[in-house]
Formats: structure tokens, C-alpha cells, sequence
């Protein structure tokens, strides 16, 4: 056994333990640890795989962005882990069926002739080998339409998030840009004639 795959297998197995860990441990802030720690072994996979810019980007965005995201919202809500857990053992069953079948899938193609017979090995490129530029010229060359679809589906999905979590509430303030551009000097300043001279008090001469 070769020192790359022995890499590899350790890695794989500190993936499928931190991703079960994920869905096993009782502190969310736990499991989302964990899951940080199964980003980092799949970019070290990644890396094995000689796709550094994958995994530079899966540790910068997901590690570096959506976890910060994900522990501020664990921990700045009040989660009731009491109620988070009460439909687990109902679904369990059906979560072990699809997992099943999630397995028996990726067994069948791993095993399947087409893939053996490929012999897919990790190519050995030259020093001066750029994955960043290689992937850019496939993305915008062999793959320019999907990639374009991608980012309509993200486009879509974002405005989707913003509308749906747009309410109109009678305790949120918000601006009426018409409103404020089409505002008139006499609704917001009003001029008061203030008389320059003051009366004498009592007792007091002119």
C-alpha cells in the first residue's frame, strides 16, 4: 500500500466519522464542529486528488464563511434541543432505507465494469501545472452553459430567500424611496416668524 492511499483511507474514514457525528451528537454546536472537521479531511482529499483550488475554496467558503454563519445562529438562538429531537426515532427507519440505498448506488457504480475498466488513476502533471487555470478554461469552454444555469438556479434562490423573508410588520421601519424623492419642502420645513425684540419683565424699565 502506497503512502497516497494510505493518506486517502484515513482521511475517508475521519470524513464518515465526523459526517455521523454530525447527525449523532446532541449539542448543535458539537455538530457543527464536526462538521468543519469533515470539510477539512474532504479537502485533503482534495488535495490528493491535485485540485488545490477545490480545496482552498471549500475551506475558505464553507470552513471560513458558512460555519461562522452557521455557529452564530446556534448560538445566538434559543434552540429547544428537547423538541429538535422528538421525531427522531420515528424517522429513523426511513433514514436507515435511504441510506441503504444511497450505498447499495454508489457500490453499484463504483463496481460496475464501465469503472473498472477505465482504471481511473490520479494523473501526475508537470510542476508548472495550473488546476485554477485548467478549471477555469473547462468552466468556460466545455461546461459555459451549465455553468450559466448554476448561476441563474443561485440567482433565483437568493431572491426566492430575500422575498420570502421580507414581511411587512407594523413594528419594523423601512424607507419608501418613491416617498422620499418625491417629498416637497413645505411637508418638511416649516418657517416661524420669531419677533427679534423681547418684552421688559416685571419690575424691570425699559
Amino acid at each position: 500500500m502506497s503512502f497516497d492511499t494510505l493518506v486517502f483511507y484515513l482521511l475517508a474514514a475521519l470524513t464518515v466519522f465526523a459526517a455521523l457525528r454530525v447527525i449523532t451528537a446532541r449539542n448543535p454546536v458539537h455538530a457543527a464542529l464536526f462538521l468543519v472537521l469533515a470539510f477539512f479531511s474532504t479537502a485533503g482529499i482534495w488535495m490528493l486528488l491535485e485540485a488545490e483550488f477545490l480545496a482552498i475554496t471549500l475551506v475558505l467558503v464553507y470552513v471560513g464563511a458558512v460555519m461562522v454563519l452557521f455557529l452564530f445562529v446556534v448560538m445566538m438562538l434559543d434552540i429547544n434541543l428537547v423538541q429538535l429531537r422528538e421525531g427522531f426515532w420515528r424517522w429513523f427507519p426511513f433514514g436507515v432505507v435511504l441510506a441503504a440505498i444511497m450505498v447499495f448506488e454508489m457500490v453499484w457504480v463504483l463496481g460496475s465494469r464501465q469503472t473498472v475498466e477505465t482504471g481511473a488513476q490520479v494523473a501526475k502533471h508537470a510542476a508548472d501545472y495550473s488546476n485554477t487555470k485548467e478549471l477555469g478554461r473547462l468552466i468556460y469552454t466545455e461546461y459555459v452553459y451549465p455553468f450559466e444555469l448554476a448561476a441563474v438556479v443561485l440567482l433565483v434562490a437568493i431572491v426566492a430567500a430575500i422575498a420570502l423573508s421580507l414581511r411587512h410588520r407594523r413594528d419594523s421601519k423601512s424607507q419608501d424611496v418613491a416617498k422620499q424623492v418625491a417629498v416637497r419642502r413645505e411637508d418638511r420645513v416649516r418657517i416661524v416668524s420669531v419677533p427679534s425684540g423681547k418684552k421688559a419683565g416685571p419690575g424691570i424699565e425699559d
